[in-house]
């Protein structure tokens, strides 16, 4: 065989087993991509889409129970001391003390001697004046008043009840510390005490009370 047949067979067959290769490598891609489908679902096709934003979820009554409710809530400092916070970090005399809605009820306070036996007190309710509740009184009988510490004594604790006393328990005669019941009526975040002094701002908590703060002092009867 001449040299050039012999070129010409080599070539041949080179390009014969290239194509073979070539061949059987597409063969081989094409089964492992049929392969690594089968293995793989499609995620997108499987999962299911996700929502846009979480329903929200409707507040319930159990949810807010442990909430001040009230107009009169918002004229409550927002943080320090006076605060819902820093009032419930306080007993209820201390925590009143640091409330400008109540700074003429704890004048009254201190002036009969109440501020160790309300702080050291264990779960009560304290129906507490607000300034402008105390401005209702005529200025002379005030001052007679807050100078009259028997008198003054029995005013207040008048206003405290010796169980704590979350808003659904309420309403009902309530015993006070003074001995004459209290009547409540209402319910909600809608209560009146005695028929006269409404309730601002309620289920305010301090270390040692629940707190309802009221329009009108309450005036024990008399015998």
């Amino acid at each position: 065989m001449s040299t050039t047949a012999t070129r010409r067979t080599s070539l041949a067959t080179l390009l014969t087993v290239g194509a073979l290769a070539l061949s059987l490598s597409a063969c081989s891609s094409s089964g492992g991509a049929k392969a690594a489908g089968d293995a793989m679902p499609s995620t997108a096709a499987s999962a299911p889409a996700a929502p846009s934003s979480a329903p929200s979820m409707p507040t319930s009554s159990a949810a807010t129970s442990g909430q001040p409710f009230g107009a009169a809530c918002s004229a409550v400092p927002a943080t320090g001391a006076g605060s819902f916070a820093g009032m419930g970090q306080d007993p209820v005399a201390t925590a009143a003390s640091n409330n400008p809605l109540l700074s003429t009820l704890v004048t009254a306070v201190k002036a009969a001697g109440l501020v160790d036996t309300l702080n050291s007190a264990k779960d009560i309710t304290v129906f507490a004046p607000t300034n402008d509740a105390f401005a209702k009184i005529p200025k002379d009988t005030l001052d007679k008043v807050l100078a009259d510490k028997a008198m003054l004594t029995k005013i207040l604790t008048y206003h405290v009840s010796p169980s704590r006393l979350s808003p659904d328990l309420l309403a009902g005669s309530q015993k006070s510390l003074e001995g004459a019941p209290l009547n409540v009526t209402g319910s909600g975040q809608d209560f009146t005490v005695n028929d006269t002094a409404k309730v601002l701002c309620g289920n305010v908590h301090t270390a040692n009370a629940t707190v309802y703060i009221i329009d009108t002092v309450l005036m024990p009867p008399t015998s």
